[in-house]
């Protein structure tokens, strides 16, 4: 299946902008692949922001991390964030679940 071309711009956007910044809450809905999330909430399910395989970059400013859950945009396992660095997690389509690189 072809990436359709607003689907491609999000993965090659044309004018990089400043990551976003999100409350830590047990789901969350990533826009762009750099994302910084304040508070101490562990997140446990991240809405896809494209159907297709993808990365995102999570940098976290406590230390609530991300648990292991089921579903569409569940996690595979349970990863320890520590503040100020950032998680890349790799979405796999196949199982609809993003595993944490590393």
């Amino acid at each position: 299946m072809p990436i359709t071309p607003s689907d491609w711009a999000q993965l090659n956007p044309s004018n990089f902008g400043s990551p976003v910044t999100l409350a830590s809450a047990a789901t969350i809905a990533p826009t762009t692949f750099f994302t910084v999330l304040t508070g101490n909430v562990a997140i446990t399910v991240i809405t896809p922001p494209v159907p297709h395989a993808h990365m995102l970059a999570i940098q976290f400013a406590g230390t609530g991390g991300i648990t292991a859950t089921t579903g569409v945009g569940g996690i595979l396992t349970t990863t320890a964030s520590v503040a100020g660095q950032v998680m890349l997690l790799v979405y796999n389509p196949a199982t609809q679940r993003y595993v944490p690189v590393g």
